[in-house]
């Protein structure tokens, strides 16, 4: 009985195929999508902390900061290859370069490159080493950049001569200027124009060979902030800028109209950001109006508009900015809005934009930019759609089968 219930537990056996081999399944498709997938909850630090809570968030600044972080590798890569002899660099030392390259330490650079095809090329030379270089259609929009940056150089004078008038001193070592230029639209080879306005600025070397750019002449007409400007058309907007409320005036019984009043009372006259308030106690009322009156316009002076904190912190001693920054913007969110993480925020000027988060006024190289990153995502948008259609064409197949 044992022996013909274990003959029947025997496999059966097709005598067609006498050595069956199993089924594959290999070719079938059982991993989600990257983009498929839920994203894991990040970790609570000041990292990942939002500076902004998620109730005050405003979504169409805070997708700008999404931006420039999708397109970081595209606009470093751009920058750090056009400072290169030949714009040309060894594949081998771009693996090694991911701060000025702008991808994330120990990722390939070879899958960011990847991801723009029509902008970036790598080949290999007759040193048999592989080199990475810009695309024939890149070159030629860089020629498209040089021009622009030529037709405005004027106005980039300009905003290095309001800079420098802001100054506690009169004067900022040229390096800082060098480090944020991109903000203002400063071309890299500007310095060597400098030359050709010696009534503006002038290049001192100190002992300790630190290279300082300073004011040759003060202008009157440029000594005009743009709040200034904006209350000569607006009165009522400016008048609203800013809240400088009486230190316990609720506890003084008035109404609410003169609650107000008192309270208009107290923000207004603003000082201007040309003025001499670095003289200003550091902890009055008045100093703190100069503060946020330097923000404004170091923010107006930017093209977009906007600064990471540690744009302008770089310039804390020139423009007399104290720890207590961070929180002074907090208390101005009628003009200010503040947007990233509590490691690395941003600073953006509402004033610079309409209802839709559009800039008011864009500046020629804005304008460029967005051309290029209308290529970057062209390319990435074709991948992707041929991505999908490679695995609805498996999917497809396997129905069919």
């Amino acid at each position: 009985m044992a022996s013909r219930l274990f003959s029947l537990a025997k496999p059966f056996l097709n005598p067609k195929f006498p050595n069956p081999r199993p089924f594959s399944t290999s070719f079938l498709i059982t991993k989600t999508p990257k983009k498929h997938k839920p994203k894991r909850p990040k970790p609570d630090s000041p990292r990942t902390r939002s500076v902004t809570p998620d109730s005050n968030k405003i979504p169409h600044f805070e997708s700008l900061l999404a931006r420039d972080a999708k397109y970081r590798f595209l606009i470093k890569t751009k920058e750090f290859l056009s400072k290169q002899p030949e714009q040309i660099l060894r594949l081998d030392d771009a693996g090694k370069l991911y701060r000025e390259l702008g991808f994330p330490r120990g990722r390939k650079v070879t899958k960011f490159i990847s991801r723009y095809p029509l902008l970036f090329t790598s080949y290999r030379h007759s040193d048999n080493k592989i080199w990475l270089g810009f695309t024939d259609f890149l070159d030629q929009l860089l020629l498209e950049e040089r021009s622009i940056m030529e037709a405005m150089e004027e106005d980039r004078v300009t905003r290095i001569r309001k800079l420098l008038m802001m100054s506690k001193n009169k004067r900022i070592p040229l390096s800082k200027i060098y480090h944020k230029r991109l903000i203002f639209g400063i071309p890299e080879d500007f310095w060597d124009k400098m030359g050709k306005y010696p009534d503006y600025f002038r290049l001192v070397v100190e002992d300790d060979g630190k290279q300082i750019l300073e004011l040759v002449n003060w202008d009157p007409s440029l000594a005009v902030s743009a709040l200034e400007k904006e209350f000569l058309v607006n009165e009522d907007k400016v008048k609203k800028a800013f809240k400088f409320p009486v230190k316990y005036g609720k506890d003084l019984g008035l109404e609410e109209n003169d609650v107000k009043k008192l309270n208009l009372l107290n923000t207004l006259p603003l000082v201007s950001p040309y003025s001499d308030g670095w003289k200003l106690d550091s902890w009055s009322l008045e100093a703190e109006k100069y503060r946020v009156g330097i923000i404004h316009e170091f923010l107006s002076l930017t093209l977009e508009k906007r600064a990471l904190i540690h744009h302008i912190v770089e310039f804390k001693e020139e423009f007399s900015l104290t720890r207590q920054t961070y929180e002074m913007l907090k208390r101005q969110p009628w003009t200010f809005y503040l947007a990233g993480t509590e490691m690395n925020w941003a600073v953006f000027l509402k004033d610079g934009y309409d209802e839709n988060g559009n800039l008011i006024e864009k500046d020629p190289l804005l304008v460029f930019n967005e051309k290029l990153y209308k290529f970057a995502q062209m390319q990435e948008e074709e991948e992707e759609e041929e991505e999908e259609e490679e695995i609805s064409g498996f999917r497809e197949k396997l129905r069919g089968d």
